[in-house]
C-alpha cells in the first residue's frame, strides 16, 4: 500500500462530475489498484475514489498547470466504465509504501451462530421449564433457529438476530404461520431474541403476539462481572 499526503485538487468525470478544491489530503493506493482520497475527518468514508479494475498513470503538467503550482498529475481510469479521476498534486508532504501481506479477513464475535449455540445451552433464558427440542429446525421455507418446548409442553419457535429489526419479525411470522399448520406442533408461539431490538420491531412483534427477549452476549459467555455493577 502506498500512502501519500499531499496538497492537491481532485477532478472526477464519469456518470457525474465532481471537484475537490486544493487542500491537504491523504491519497491511498492499494495493491488491487484502487485509489482513495481521504480528508482528516468524515470517519472511514473517502471523499472520492476509483475502484478496480483501473489504471494509474503519472503525467507531466502542462505550462498552465505548472504556472498554477501543479508539480505532478495522476490520471486514474476505470477499465469498465472509462470514468476518470485526475489528481493535481501541488506539494508532496509524505510518501511511503508498505507491504501489508495477505489479510486473514474479519473474524466476527457475537454472530448469530454463537448466540444460537449459547441460547441452546442456556435454554432456561426463555423461561423456567423450557427445554430444547433442536437447533435449526427445518421448515419448507428455511430453518427456525431454535425449536423449544415451554413448561406446559407447547412448541416455541425462536428467531435469533444480533440486531433485531422489522425484517426479523416478518421472518419469524412466516415461520409461525407455516408451523402452526402442522398438527404435531400447533399451537406454536414465537420468541424474537436479539442483543438489540429496535422499537419498531418490538411494537410489531408485540402486535403479532410474539415475545421479545434481549440477550446479554457477555453474560451468556460468562464474562459479565456482577461485582462491578451497581445493580
Amino acid at each position: 500500500m502506498r500512502l501519500v499526503i499531499a496538497r492537491c485538487s481532485v477532478d472526477y468525470a464519469g456518470r457525474l462530475s465532481a471537484h475537490l478544491p486544493l487542500a491537504t489530503r491523504l491519497l491511498m493506493i492499494k495493491s488491487d489498484g484502487s485509489l482513495l482520497v481521504h480528508s482528516d475527518g468524515g470517519s472511514y468514508k473517502p471523499l472520492n475514489w476509483m475502484s478496480p479494475p483501473c489504471s494509474i498513470r503519472t503525467l507531466e503538467p502542462d505550462a498552465d498547470q505548472v504556472e498554477a503550482g501543479v508539480v505532478e498529475l495522476w490520471k486514474v481510469t476505470q477499465a469498465k466504465t472509462a470514468d476518470i479521476l485526475v489528481v493535481s498534486i501541488h506539494e508532496v508532504l509524505h510518501d511511503s509504501s508498505h507491504e501489508m501481506g495477505i489479510d486473514p479477513g474479519l473474524t466476527k464475535d457475537g454472530v448469530e451462530a454463537d448466540l444460537q449455540r449459547l441460547l441452546a445451552e442456556q435454554i432456561d433464558l426463555l423461561g423456567e421449564g423450557h427445554t430444547l427440542v433442536r437447533r435449526e429446525y427445518m421448515t419448507a421455507i428455511g430453518p427456525v433457529d431454535i425449536l423449544a418446548r415451554d413448561a406446559s409442553g407447547g412448541a416455541v419457535a425462536v428467531e435469533l438476530k444480533r440486531r433485531g429489526d422489522i425484517d426479523g419479525v416478518e421472518q419469524l411470522t412466516r415461520y409461525l404461520e407455516l408451523m402452526n399448520r402442522d398438527p404435531h406442533l400447533a399451537p406454536v408461539t414465537g420468541v424474537f431474541a436479539a442483543q438489540e431490538i429496535k422499537p419498531q420491531a418490538r411494537a410489531l412483534a408485540q402486535d403479532r403476539g410474539i415475545r421479545c427477549l434481549l440477550l446479554d452476549y457477555d453474560a451468556m459467555r460468562g464474562l459479565d462481572d456482577s461485582h462491578s455493577r451497581l445493580f
